[in-house]
């Protein structure tokens, strides 16, 4: 009984061989017909899409001839289109293309094959639709993978090149490729470091939680673990302090440092080095705020051998005190040195309280700091001692 059967069934799947092309000809009709998307694709993706087709219909009659022997007959029927299968058409539109080609079938075996065969082929092509559908989920699921792979190497990259200094047009581009509105335009950019959560395997997670909570504040955000530490890179924003505030709980403990903002990807070097040289200063300042701008480091990054930082204090704060006759540079001097008195410095100068305050309040005004704030008051020592080292001659450009 049982190899009468096995005759029965194999010339069944016989005939079911026969109207293969057929078959594969009405879908590829009905997805014309049916999916207005379909018809929008190129000559080269429908012809990808009708490999595909076509596979699928031979993968089941094989399968249909014998299930055990052929199991995997419906994950294999993806192997005829290329890669780029997935970036074509998404889940969703091959789900459509699978309802369409069952139904296809379903309307059209009654036409090609005895009316005997009609009921086993229906529900032989039920039980193959439910395995063709987990094979495509698990190939989007691979190529979802693949994809969030290769985007965390290239945007390791991108932010390594901006940390190293070479961002050029391709990297420009790599940032684009990665979604990332910031690379396009003049948007401003800043670079951020911290450290990175001790013990914190899921990187992209980290990643994409950082992402998600920049977007989230109107900002764009490209990520990168490098050793212990976590760089940032925000995109289209000019107060990137405010931004980091509500990143914070993906660093780990320490400070975080935001560079300077700049005007873009292009330039963002000027941004990291600060932020690194921030970072590496940042233990000299303990009750730094979380974050805090690289600026706010001003001398800590000096004292620590940051070039830039020095020329920075030299230029920008002594600079302009020497402007003039050089009395306010004479002033904020003799403050200084007086322990921040204003009677003390009124007598040793042989001016009015008054005058002192004035010009002290003219100081703050000029370079941005305030004598008389403890804080402001050690960056301006620092800066009037880079200032006379650099630059012994008052009035004159600092080197």
């Amino acid at each position: 009984m049982a190899k009468v059967r096995g005759k029965g069934h194999a010339a069944r799947a016989e005939r079911l061989q026969g109207a293969t092309g057929a078959l594969a000809t009405a879908a590829m009709a009905a997805m014309d017909e049916e999916l207005p998307w379909f018809r929008t694709l190129s000559a080269q993706d429908r012809s990808w899409i009708g490999l595909v087709a076509q596979s699928g219909i031979t993968a089941f009659v094989d399968w249909f001839r014998d299930p055990e022997a052929n199991s995997s007959m419906p994950t294999r029927m993806f192997g005829s289109a290329p890669r780029e299968f997935t970036r074509v058409i998404s889940l969703h539109q091959t789900v459509e293309l699978l309802r369409t080609t069952i139904e296809m079938i379903e309307n059209t075996i009654g036409d090609l094959l005895p009316e005997d065969d009609v009921p086993a082929v229906r529900e032989a092509m039920q039980r193959y639709a439910r395995e063709v559908a987990f094979a495509a989920a698990t190939v989007y699921a691979q190529a979802a993978e693949m994809r969030g792979a290769w985007d965390a190497r290239l945007e390791a990259l991108v932010v390594d090149s901006v940390i190293r200094g070479e961002a050029d047009e391709s990297v420009r581009s790599r940032a684009s490729a990665l979604g990332w509105t910031g690379a396009s335009g003049s948007s401003e950019v800043a670079v951020v470091v911290g450290r990175a959560l001790e013990g914190e395997s899921g990187t992209a997670n980290v990643a994409d939680s950082v992402r998600a909570a920049a977007r989230e504040a109107g900002a764009d955000a490209l990520c990168a673990m490098q050793g212990d530490r976590l760089v940032v890179v925000l995109g289209g924003t000019s107060k990137p302090v405010e931004i980091v505030q509500k990143l914070a709980s993906w660093f780990g403990p320490g400070p975080i440092v935001v560079g300077p903002v700049v005007k873009d990807l292009m330039s963002a070097v000027t941004s990291a080095r600060a932020a690194v040289a921030g970072l590496r200063a940042a233990p000299a300042w303990p009750g730094a705020p979380r974050p805090v701008h690289a600026d706010e480091l001003l001398p800590e990054r000096s004292l620590s051998g940051d070039g830039h930082a020095r020329r920075q204090l030299a230029t920008d704060v002594y600079g302009p005190l020497t402007m003039g006759d050089g009395v306010l540079l004479d002033t904020v001097s003799a403050y200084l040195d007086s322990g921040g008195s204003i009677e003390a410095t009124a007598r040793a100068m042989f001016i009015h309280a008054n005058t002192v305050r004035y010009r002290l309040k003219r100081v703050g005004e000029i370079t941005g700091y305030s004598p008389g704030n403890p804080r402001d008051a050690f960056t301006l020592r620092v800066a009037l001692t880079l200032g006379r080292l650099l630059n012994p001659e008052p009035g004159s450009h600092v080197l």
